[in-house]
Order: structure tokens, then C-alpha cells, then sequence
């Protein structure tokens, strides 16, 4: 394992972070306090608590998820698509860098910033709620796990995509949506039973469910379920990825 190979694409990906940090960091951060303010403080107002949770405690993990999500598929996809875009990506594919190298590199810093985010946003909920966090280390596995994952999703849209358009297409028509329809804001249970069931076949479900659990130790799908669910993400990523290298396709042509 070449580890110079793999430090030289992460400290470049991340020293892209700070160079924009108004946009990277301040910027979700600020739109997550507003999140804070509206759904705690004006919806929280009416909803006095969720499964015996106070509701501004309860909404944490989901908008966490939410910018986790869209920070890790955003940042891969933007990694990887830069360099297409200005033909330094032959630069790399020549290089004497292996596929899991360049994927950890760029996949690495995505999935550091996107748990950078998180925290910084758990830090900032704090001044918001009063939070207590059931399984600290639980939660931070699903952080990292979470932030992995989505990052190598966000590596796959970045290679497919044609322009700056197509790579955020996916985070705004797709991972937004599953995440305010995936019981972000409130649990699944408070659905009819038939919408319940359907909300089962939206895989953010698990993942916010299961990140929930690690804060209060109450989840709306069993936490083995969340895991496997993950699991099964990760799997899948990582097998369109080797194909993807494999086959040269949208990188060689």
C-alpha cells in the first residue's frame, strides 16, 4: 500500500475544504441552526415531545443525518468530478497509484469533512437542546460508517456525471428527499400503517433510525436491521466502484 500516494490526495482534498471554508463548514452549520429554530422552537412549540423525547432533542440525529449525507455525497462528487473536469485525472490513472489508493484518498477526506460537519452540528445543537447521547461509541461508529458510505456513493456520481449539474442532481432531488421522508423530523410509528410500510422500502429509514438509537436508545427498525442496511450500501458502492476502474468507463474516454 502506497500510504504517500493516498496522504498526497487527502491532504489536497481537505486543504480544498479550508481554502472554501464559508461554504464548507459555516454554511451548513448555519443552515442547520435555522432548521433548529424553526422546527424546535415554532413546531416545537406544539409538539411537546416524540416517543417521551423533547421534540427540539429528538429532530438532532435527523438533521445530522441530513447534512452528513449531503456533505459526504457532495464532497466525493466534486473530488472526483474536479479532476475530470480538467484532465488531471489522466495524471492519477497513470500514476503508480493503485484503485483502493485513489479511492481512499478521495473517499478519506470526503468522508472527514462530512464527520467534521456532524460533529460541529452536534456541538451546535447543544446551545439549542439539552442532549443526552445513550451510546456515544455507537454513534460515532454510525457517523463514521455513514460518512464512508455516502462518500463512496458521492465517488460514483462524481465519475458519472457530465457537468457540474449532474453532481448536484442526486443530493438535491434524491438525498433530500429520502431524508425528510425518512422519519428526520419524526417517527415512522405517527404514520397510518400502511404509509409505514411504505416508508420501510426508503433506505434512509434504517440509517436514521439506527443513528437515533445511539442517542436515546429507541429506534423504529430493530438496530441489526440498520447495520445490515449499511452494510449492504457499502457493498454495493464499493462493487460499482472496482467495475467502474475496471472498465475505464467514464475515466479512459
Amino acid at each position: 500500500m502506497n500510504w504517500h500516494a493516498v496522504a498526497a490526495i487527502y491532504r489536497f482534498e481537505m486543504a480544498r475544504t479550508f481554502r472554501s471554508i464559508g461554504q464548507s463548514v459555516i454554511s451548513p452549520v448555519v443552515s442547520t441552526s435555522l432548521y433548529f429554530v424553526v422546527f424546535g422552537t415554532a413546531i416545537g412549540s406544539r409538539i411537546d415531545t416524540v416517543e417521551g423525547i423533547a421534540y427540539g432533542a429528538f429532530i438532532v440525529p435527523g438533521l445530522m443525518m441530513l447534512q452528513m449525507l449531503m456533505q459526504s455525497v457532495s464532497n466525493a462528487a466534486l473530488g472526483i468530478y474536479f479532476p475530470k473536469f480538467v484532465g488531471t485525472i489522466y495524471e492519477v490513472l497513470s500514476a503508480p497509484v493503485s484503485v483502493p489508493e485513489i479511492v481512499m484518498g478521495y473517499v478519506g477526506a470526503a468522508a472527514t469533512k462530512a464527520l467534521m460537519i456532524g460533529l460541529i452540528i452536534l456541538g451546535t445543537a447543544s446551545f439549542f437542546v439539552d442532549l443526552q447521547i445513550a451510546h456515544p461509541v455507537a454513534m460515532l461508529a454510525f457517523m463514521i460508517l455513514t460518512c464512508v458510505t455516502f462518500s463512496l456513493f458521492g465517488f460514483i456520481i462524481g465519475i458519472w456525471a457530465d457537468n457540474f449539474e449532474q453532481v448536484n442532481l442526486i443530493p438535491m432531488l434524491v438525498i433530500t428527499p429520502l431524508v425528510f421522508l425518512g422519519g428526520a423530523f419524526y417517527s415512522i410509528s405517527m404514520l397510518p400503517e400502511a404509509w409505514q410500510t411504505v416508508a420501510l422500502f426508503n433506505p434512509v429509514v434504517y440509517l436514521v433510525s439506527g443513528f437515533r438509537w445511539s442517542f436515546f436508545a429507541m429506534s423504529d427498525v430493530p438496530v441489526g436491521i440498520s447495520l445490515v442496511a449499511i452494510g449492504v450500501v457499502l457493498v454495493a458502492c464499493l462493487a460499482v466502484i472496482t467495475a467502474i476502474f475496471r472498465t475505464g468507463w467514464k475515466l479512459r474516454t
